[in-house]
């Protein structure tokens, strides 16, 4: 799957990828895909569970070397 847009988070640490992705959903519309790339180990246990609350489908999740890659679609 191609994501509709990217949010590169690399490099950043708890909570500023959550808080990034956050607006990074606010700009796109419901059923679009976000790619997120991150450095930050604590986004595999941040991430799930933003999505879970919000309402957001974690459609995958991946570990690449140091970096962790997600692709969310944004719920309705």
């Amino acid at each position: 799957m191609k994501a509709d847009t990217q949010l590169d988070a690399r490099g950043l640490y708890c909570p500023e990828p959550v808080m990034m992705l956050h607006n990074k959903i606010a700009d796109i519309a419901a059923g679009q895909l976000v790619e997120v790339l991150a450095t930050d180990p604590s986004t595999e246990r941040d991430i799930p569970k933003f999505c879970n609350f919000l309402g957001h489908e974690l459609v995958g999740q991946e570990q690449k070397g140091d970096e962790y890659h997600y692709l969310i679609r944004k719920g309705a």
